[in-house]
């Protein structure tokens, strides 16, 4: 059985992965354009960040029975194609629940704690003792999802005896880190309660665009609101609209509509916002969380293992 990966995984990785399953021959290249098409039509799996295939390239596959997304997200998979050809697909959820959760709190406790000021006053080489900062504890956290990753939040967040509601499809939830739980139709009604917001939401057809300028109108005008899910959950012109008319105390996103952001983007001149370039998931324990994720499906596809794949794709809902 062949089995393409379309990155490089360090050499450790390589080296163990190859070693277990050495019944299978493994192809590591760096970047899809290294795979020859003889390749491409012969492999059985392949192993990608779910950026680099396209409609022609499935097509071309004529072998393949397995795509393993070593991301959360698929949207940029050609999933029509996939799905006609009834070729497996799974992802590496669950794996940025940790360093997700970590990077939000950063977010959370800079921005309380006046951490970029505290920057410009030691830049300015001024001794401000009287600058106000705040707390988490007592603020109420609106996390749109309810889903692995925030239920880490939520459960770090009550750390800081911070109150958490939640918001998702349903509005069931049988978990413990949330207070309340409400479905996205009550969206408007909970805005308000919000002193931080954060989304985790992926990118499906019924999040994208889902968050409107007059969703910011109602949340307080100081509160905090951090995107770390896709940044097509709200429109450029809506973005551009909010951080305009400073309709919330400040935006910190990892997550844009288009990336990357091109030096003259005028998003970076707001002060109102701060970016960071979708990096909240990866830190150096990333990759080999998801190919414990990958062993454990190739133990199952192979037949080694009488179990269930984990984080298989239902690819008519896209998650």
């Amino acid at each position: 059985m062949k089995i393409v990966s379309s990155f490089l995984p360090p050499r450790a990785l390589q080296k163990s992965i190859t070693e277990k399953f050495n019944e299978h021959e493994f192809c590591f290249f760096k970047g899809m354009e290294q795979i020859d098409d003889k390749l491409i039509g012969e492999m059985e799996i392949f192993i990608t960040y779910a950026e680099d295939l396209s409609p022609e390239i499935i097509n071309r596959a004529s072998s393949l029975k397995w795509i393993s997304a070593m991301a959360a997200g698929i949207d940029k998979m050609p999933i029509e194609a996939i799905e006609s050809r009834g070729i497996l697909v799974t992802n590496a959820r669950g794996i940025h629940a940790v360093p997700m959760s970590e990077f939000a709190l950063g977010l959370m406790l800079s921005h309380v704690k006046r951490l970029a000021d505290l920057k410009d006053l030691q830049r300015e080489s001024t001794w401000n003792k009287w600058l106000p900062v705040g707390e988490l504890c007592g603020k109420t956290l609106l996390l749109l999802g309810t889903g692995a990753i925030p239920e880490e939040i939520a459960r770090l967040a009550d750390a800081f005896q911070m109150k958490v509601i939640g918001v998702n499809r349903s509005g069931r939830y049988d978990g413990e880190s949330f207070s309340d739980v409400h479905p996205i139709g009550q969206l408007n009604q909970v805005l308000p309660e919000a002193h931080i917001i954060v989304s985790v939401l992926p990118s499906t057809p019924e999040t994208r665009g889902l968050l409107t300028y007059d969703h910011f109108k109602q949340m307080r005008s100081d509160a905090l609101f951090i995107n770390l899910g896709r940044g097509d959950l709200i429109t450029i012109e809506t973005l551009k609209r909010v951080l305009e008319d400073k309709v919330v105390g400040h935006m910190a996103l990892d997550v844009f509509p288009a990336e990357p952001l091109d030096a003259d983007n005028p998003l970076w001149g707001y002060s109102n916002l701060t970016i960071t370039p979708h990096i909240s998931s990866i830190t150096e324990n990333y990759l080999p969380r998801a190919f414990a994720i990958f062993e454990h499906n190739l133990d199952v596809y192979s037949g080694r293992k009488e179990d269930d794949y984990m984080n298989k794709i239902d690819l008519g809902k896209g998650y």
